[in-house]
């Protein structure tokens, strides 16, 4: 029972009974040996390694994996300074230190560090220190001086490439620092461009390889459900998807469209697009904040989408949208009947005006231009939208979809808020803005 678990086998049958024969010590000592408990694609690449990437499906036991790999080098690694980085500090904080797969939860008692959440900072008893850091502030990055770091989900960082290379010209300490990247993958120009670069090896695995710690009806669900899907090939089994073929929006293009969230002001006109499910508790129901700028550039400010719910309760969420952002017209695709969709907004106190847009004649249409604009950089993302932007990346060219879910609700939304927004300043029509 000393050795490590072969886990493709699953757990010994008397694993748990094992465990409850032996004192409260010898228990805990045993439940914080990673060595005996983690899996061979959960162990570092052998041989001379700058930078680990591990690109896996959720729920693999990335986070893990790589709160493991930190708490090995802090232990052994007297005065060690090390990076936290995550896509915020407070996902930082609720992920890598006080999540349950955190550095918290899997040190055992005699070496857990000391946490000073206001500092941002844990301390070993051997004076190793790691630091959290936000990769949504790049500049946070300069100054400090480390000999190693763990960064997750680099895939969904605001100004990846940014903090990525903020924090690779901290990484001095040593003769050799290295980096654990844990992310489920996207291709994202940062995850893209670690793919190709020397002294980079990437690994990867799937959800179901964690099966034997996983729920077993949830697995089965997702299986279900996003087996075989272009999402569940990315979020399950931890594929690498590049752009689809033919791809009105690219990765790189949304990138190049990306503005920090504070970068807004005040608006001058702020539209809520809405793409309402088929049925009651079916797809998700796409809403879409867009506002115009004074710039004259129109900006995504929000994706306030909900998931499989009832008309009352979508439309409370339109209504939600509209009173944070003072929006002044709702743009609602009404494939499900047009007096249908504002009479549920009129349930819900939404008495803005409606304006219905038919997606069997205007999807492609409005599409297409909707495009073209952010290639203009008319159109900027204030902020990252992760499951918006993957559907986006699914519309071609001609009207056809292959991004995730059976429909594009989010991007739908999307489209139809931005080309109201860019109709109106086509036409003149928009309230300080002059069109030349």
């Amino acid at each position: 029972m000393k050795r490590a678990i072969d886990w493709a086998e699953g757990p010994p049958r008397d694993l748990d009974a094992w465990l409850r024969r032996l004192s409260d010590e010898q228990a805990e000592k045993w439940r914080t040996d990673w060595d005996f408990w983690r899996r061979g694609d959960q162990r570092p690449p052998a041989g001379d390694w700058r930078v680990w990437l591990l690109l896996a499906g959720r729920g693999f036991g990335k986070t893990r994996t790589g709160a493991e790999w930190v708490r090995e080098l802090a232990e052994t690694t007297p005065g060690a300074r090390i990076a936290l980085v995550a896509a915020s500090l407070h996902e930082a904080r609720q992920v890598m230190v006080e999540g349950e797969s955190g550095l918290l939860a899997i040190a055992p008692s005699w070496a857990r560090p000391a946490y000073e959440s206001s500092l941002r900072r844990l301390t070993w008893a051997n004076g190793a220190v790691a630091t959290l850091f936000s990769a949504a502030e790049p500049e946070s990055l300069r100054g400090p001086e480390h000999g190693a770091a763990w960064c997750d989900e680099i895939a969904k960082w605001p100004h990846g490439e940014a903090a990525w290379d903020n924090l690779m010209l901290t990484m001095r300490i040593g003769h050799a620092p290295r980096v654990v990247a844990t992310t489920t993958p996207r291709a994202v120009p940062l995850v893209r461009r670690l793919m190709k670069e020397a002294g980079v090896v990437p690994t990867g695995g799937a959800t179901g390889a964690n099966r034997f710690n996983l729920s077993g009806p949830w697995l089965a669900a997702m299986q279900r459900i996003y087996g075989g899907t272009r999402l569940g090939r990315q979020e399950l089994d931890g594929a690498m998807l590049e752009d689809v073929e033919g791809a009105l929006w690219t990765r790189a293009l949304i990138e190049r469209c990306r503005a920090g969230a504070d970068a807004v002001g005040k608006p001058v006109r702020v539209v809520i697009g809405v793409d309402p499910p088929a049925t009651s508790g079916g797809d998700a129901c796409g809403i879409v904040v867009a506002a115009l700028l004074r710039d004259r550039r129109i900006a995504v400010v929000e994706d306030a989408s909900v998931a499989k719910a009832p008309p009352l309760v979508w439309a409370q969420a339109v209504a939600a949208a509209a009173a944070r952002w003072g929006a002044d017209r709702v743009v609602a695709e009404s494939n499900m009947g047009g007096e249908m969709v504002a009479g549920t907004l009129a349930q819900a106190d939404v008495t803005l005006p409606v304006r219905a847009v038919h997606a069997s004649v205007g999807k492609a249409r409005r599409a297409e231009p909707v495009a073209l604009a952010y290639e203009r950089g008319q159109v900027v993302h204030a902020g990252v939208f992760a499951a918006l932007e993957d559907q986006l990346c699914g519309f071609q060219t001609g009207g056809g979809y292959a991004g995730p879910g059976r429909s594009p609700d989010r991007g739908d939304a999307c489209v139809w808020a931005l080309a109201e927004l860019l109709e109106g300043v086509r036409k003149g029509r928009e309230p300080g803005v002059r069109v030349v």
